[in-house]
């Protein structure tokens, strides 16, 4: 399975606000860092925060923040919210015409692979990705709040 572009920065976005702590990133900045657009961003911000991942701050000091503690964040979760489509195989499309859907090997060996996929991702948090990279913050070009460099 190929993750999409969004979720990819969906993810990184996470690790930005997470890196950040409590202090409020704003789009610009995040965009700035990993050389995406703005509003490629915005898409990505709409469905993190209907899923009360990111919770924005309107007026002029205003900017996203997480709203669950990053180790509350699992990958998993963000890949569902961003994902669209999780067909390994023309078979797992609605309204396929293959002959052996219900009655297929295939399709039953590319489901458990599917959820094993999910499940590693289940097992990573925002946290996770970002406590053994503190430097990360740091090349990015903020510093690292003190809780994140304790646990590295």
């Amino acid at each position: 399975m190929r993750l999409t572009r969004q979720t990819n920065h969906a993810v990184r976005m996470l690790m930005f606000c997470a890196l950040r702590g409590e202090k409020l990133s704003r789009v610009g900045e995040i965009a700035l860092a990993y050389s995406v657009s703005e509003l490629f961003l915005f898409k990505i911000l709409q469905p993190l925060v209907e899923a009360g991942f990111v919770e924005t701050v309107r007026g002029r000091n205003g900017g996203i923040r997480l709203r669950k503690p990053a180790e509350a964040i699992t990958l998993r979760a963000v890949v569902e919210v961003t994902e669209e489509n999780f067909s390994l195989a023309e078979c797992f499309e609605t309204g396929s015409d293959c002959p052996l859907i219900g009655d297929c090997s295939l399709n039953g060996a590319l489901h458990e692979a599917l959820e094993a996929f999910l499940e590693v991702l289940a097992s990573y948090t925002i946290a996770d990705l970002v406590a053994d990279h503190a430097s990360v913050g740091v090349r990015l070009g903020f510093p690292v709040p003190n809780t994140f460099l304790a646990s590295a």
